[in-house]
Parts: C-alpha cells; structure tokens; sequence
C-alpha cells in the first residue's frame, strides 16, 4: 500500500478493519511518526528547523508564516493539511488518520486535542475504526485543552472557548463552549472592525 492510496482509503469515511491491509499501514505510519515526534520534542530547534520537521511529518509544502511551540504529537502526520499564518501552542495532540485541515489565520492553544477517529460501537469489532474530517476554517481560535471531536466543520472566524468538547459543526462567527460545547454567543463583525 502507497500513502496515496491510504490517504484516499481514509478520506472515504470506510471502516478500518482491525488488523487489515490499511490498519497494518496506519501503524507503519504510526511508527514513522512517533521517530519525528520523538525528535521534534526531545530538543531545541531553530523556527525554520521546525517547518522543515513538520514537512517531513506531513509530506507536504507548509508555508513559511507556520509557527508552532512544541511538544507536539501525532500518531499520523499524513492527513494534516495546515494553511498559512497558523500557530499551533505547546501539548497539542492531532489525530489526523481521517483528515485535519487548518484554515490561514487560525490559532491553535495549549493541549488541544483534535481526533478523527472513533471506534466501533460493537464490541466485537471494537478495534475498528471510523475516521472522520475535522474541517478548521480561517482565523479560527481555539482555547487551551479544548478537544474537537471527529467529523466536526469549525466555520471561518469561530471561537472554541477553553476546555470546550466540541462534537457538532460551529456555525462562522460564534463563541462556544462547554462540555459538549453549546453557543455562547454570536461575533458582531462590525464591532470587532471598530475596535
């Protein structure tokens, strides 16, 4: 099996059946992915050392405005898509088997959990797995210790308040928050301009 294949395997929402051909290649990338992590984490490195570890972890071109403190994990890499002028802060934990994609302009907490998979509910097929895209659209700010459950859309400009559980889409331009997350608030636009 090729990244590409796995990749567009994932990105269909199939179930992964424990101990198949893609399960067996998930793990494999699991592997690769914990030798970068495990580098990334155990030692300083320079802002451009860092974008060039987080291309070899993800395969592909991230731009040069990308800025990120670690520690930083995944079990994966292959499945994240991440836009301009994103920061991601220290602790964070992505999941990215079934695809995570970060809009221009979003920041990213302490400690935030974004997970795409799910197991299944039956017990004897328990160690399947069910991804699902998490979507981050732009100048997104997410909160310390957040988690984004799988198949959640963030719309452009939302707030996830700290600590939030977030599993259902996020309308753009509103303030959520608690466990599971619940609108708090829409975002006056006009305002914000004339602050």
């Amino acid at each position: 099996m090729e990244t590409k294949e796995f990749l567009s395997y994932m990105d269909s929402g199939k179930e992964v059946t424990a101990g198949s051909e893609v399960h067996q290649y998930m793990t494999d990338l699991s592997q690769k992915a914990l030798q970068i992590t495990a580098d990334l984490n155990n030692r300083y490195h320079t802002p451009e050392e860092l974008l060039t570890i987080m291309r070899d972890l993800t395969g592909r071109h991230i731009d040069e405005s990308f800025s990120m403190f670690p520690p930083f994990y995944t079990d994966c890499g292959k499945n994240l898509k991440i836009g301009k002028h994103v920061f991601i802060n220290s602790g964070c934990k992505f999941q990215d088997q079934g695809g995570i994609s970060i809009g221009d302009g979003t920041l990213i907490g302490h400690n935030v959990v974004l997970a795409t998979l799910n197991h299944s509910q039956d017990a004897a097929k328990r160690g399947n797995l069910l991804p699902a895209p998490i979507k981050i659209g732009k100048n997104v700010w997410i909160g310390a210790n957040a988690t984004i459950c799988p198949g959640v859309t963030i719309g452009d400009g939302a707030i996830i308040a700290a600590g939030a559980v977030v599993n259902k889409d996020v309308p753009e331009n509103t303030v959520v928050g608690g466990v599971p997350a619940k609108l708090i608030k829409k975002i006056n636009i006009q305002e914000q301009s004339n602050e």
